[in-house]
């Protein structure tokens, strides 16, 4: 497998607006051609018999059953809001230029 030499290991890091050292350069295109090792290594194993939705641990669901139940009152929603008007809260503009709040 094809190695990444000091320039391509520069452009990367250009790429990604790193702005790295020359040590830290040398250690970036150390560890970067041994992942490529690996991979190569990796990229030799038979697959074929693996189901591309092959999970290494048993999926589960933990989420709890969504279930319709009361909720709060309005009034008591609104207690909590730090301003409201006609049953909504109200809250800053967030965009540029509306100058007022919605409602």
């Amino acid at each position: 497998m094809a190695t990444l030499s000091r320039s391509e290991v520069e452009h990367v890091a250009h790429l990604a607006r790193l702005g790295l050292t020359e040590a830290e350069l040398g250690r970036l295109e150390g560890e970067l051609n041994h992942i490529l090792d690996q991979y190569a290594v990796l990229a030799q194993l038979d697959t074929e018999a693996i189901p591309p939705t092959a999970q290494t641990i048993e999926l589960e669901n933990i989420l709890r059953d969504d279930t319709a139940r009361p909720s709060l009152p309005v009034e008591a929603v609104l207690r909590n809001a730090p301003d409201s008007r006609d049953g909504f809260i109200v809250v800053p503009a967030i965009l540029e230029g509306t100058g007022r709040s919605p409602g």
